[in-house]
């Protein structure tokens, strides 16, 4: 208890009672409330810090590179067409979004092919073209702060593929010594951070159709934690081999003709093959050194479905959509283009459009959704890294990437999405989803720079 004081007597500071606060500061709570989320410099108020993307680079269907792509995409250009390989015609499904005339000569010399399986060239490629973007050069104590998180969902296929022949096809007795550093999962990753010095974390994720967005959620938090200055972060897939599609088509869910994404008259999803690969920087490096910041990457989310291996959640997936947009601290009403998973079939395409239509309520009406798929095919486990290319082309260049093969309305997928035609829009910011086979859930938010 206080000691009692004599009249005219000031009472200490420390022993006041809060009163009425005058001036400017009298709405200091609500103040303080209002700056969750908003940035001050290179950081957010909560003190995790900003992350900018400085560099994409890609090799798919459409494009052996970003321009090339991007352009695809805006004149709604069809990369999935026949496929081209060893045994093609014993399949009952011959179309798929090659990378066309491939020759790994023209890229690597001979030693590396030995050791480069067609997704490890891929990726490499594509981060040859990300890194020169970003102007970054990986030396002292940036390359000990900066690692690689990639997605893949087969890793090194064809080496699976051509070895099994091997074996069982051929009767032989012996593989090359070098076939288990081929095919393991985490070769692309490895051999990227050999190939720029990058002793940070690095690591391999292999969540089937989400891996990509699961690495590039990873590696944002990386960077917003502080536990990396960059992340190199994508996804690479080359399933398109005899074994490859083979076992896809035991699925039953691929077209034989075409992905017509959120059409009535769809039939299924059609594989394609390639990498995507960004350069995610702490913002505060990327400002001081003078970097074209693509974009901002401002929220992730994943979740599990916990429900079926192969059939999708429309509440799995609203979940991880809202999730992003609370991590962004965003409001629906800022979403202007979503990527859409998108996938072809008859239940992704509608499960996706009600979890849309429940996240954002009457903003739904209102939202671009399209699917690159139907342009560059489902690159599985790499399918996110190429499609983020259609989220940052949005944001930079105000145009959205159309969903096209689309043909006839379906009324379980009344949303806008974007057919045919490419549109332009400005938007502010964007989500990309992916919602993989055994109900894994991963969504990233992006902000105009």
């Amino acid at each position: 208890m206080n000691a009692k004081r004599t009249k005219g007597e000031k009472t200490p500071k420390s022993e006041r009672k809060p009163g009425k606060v005058k001036g400017k500061v009298k709405n200091a709570t609500k103040i303080a409330r209002t700056m969750l989320g908003r940035v001050i410099m290179g950081r957010h108020a909560n003190g995790m810090r900003r992350v900018a993307i400085t560099g994409m680079g890609t090799v798919n269907a459409l494009g052996r590179d970003v321009p090339s792509t991007l352009e695809a995409m805006r004149e709604g250009r069809c990369g999935i067409g026949p496929l081209e390989f060893r045994d093609v015609e014993r399949l009952a499904i011959r179309i798929g979004g090659q990378v066309r005339d491939w020759e790994a000569e023209t890229y690597f010399n001979r030693q590396q092919i030995v050791l480069y399986d067609k997704f490890t060239q891929f990726t490499l490629l594509a981060a040859r073209e990300a890194v020169a973007q970003s102007g970054l050069v990986f030396e002292g104590e940036l390359g000990l702060r900066s690692g690689v998180v990639l997605g893949t969902a087969a890793g090194g296929m064809n080496t699976w593929d051509e070895n099994y022949r091997t074996v069982y096809e051929e009767g032989k007795n012996r593989v090359h010594p070098f076939v288990v550093p081929r095919l393991m999962n985490n070769a692309a990753c490895s051999h990227l951070s050999m190939e720029y010095g990058l002793l940070g974390p690095s690591f391999t994720v292999a969540t089937a159709c989400a891996s990509s967005n699961h690495a590039m959620g990873l590696a944002f938090n990386m960077v917003r934690s502080g536990a990396a200055t960059v992340m190199l972060t994508g996804g690479s897939e080359a399933m398109l081999c005899f074994g490859g599609v083979k076992a896809w088509e035991g699925l039953r869910v691929m077209s034989k003709d075409a992905c017509r994404p959120f059409s009535a008259t769809r039939n299924g999803m059609v594989q394609g093959e390639g990498a995507g690969v960004f350069v995610f920087e702490d913002w505060e490096h990327a400002i001081a050194r003078g970097a074209d910041i693509l974009a901002e990457v401002v929220g992730f989310s994943m979740s599990a479905d916990a429900q079926d291996i192969v059939m999708p959640s429309a509440i799995g997936a609203e979940r991880t959509i809202t999730g992003a947009m609370l991590d962004a601290h965003m409001r629906p009403e800022e979403i202007g283009y979503i990527n859409a998973h998108g996938t072809g079939t008859a239940a992704n395409d509608k499960t996706e459009c009600a979890a849309v239509a429940h996240a954002f309520g009457h903003h739904a009406d209102r939202l671009m959704i399209s699917s690159t798929k139907s342009m560059h095919g489902h690159l599985i486990g790499g399918t996110g890294a190429v499609e983020l290319l259609a989220c940052i082309m949005a944001l930079r260049d105000g145009v959205i990437a159309p969903t096209i093969g689309y043909e006839e309305p379906d009324p379980e997928c009344a949303l806008d999405v974007v057919p045919n035609e490419a549109r332009e829009a400005r938007v502010e910011a964007v989500l990309s989803n992916a919602f993989a086979f055994g109900g894994l859930n991963a969504v990233i938010a992006l902000r105009k720079a």
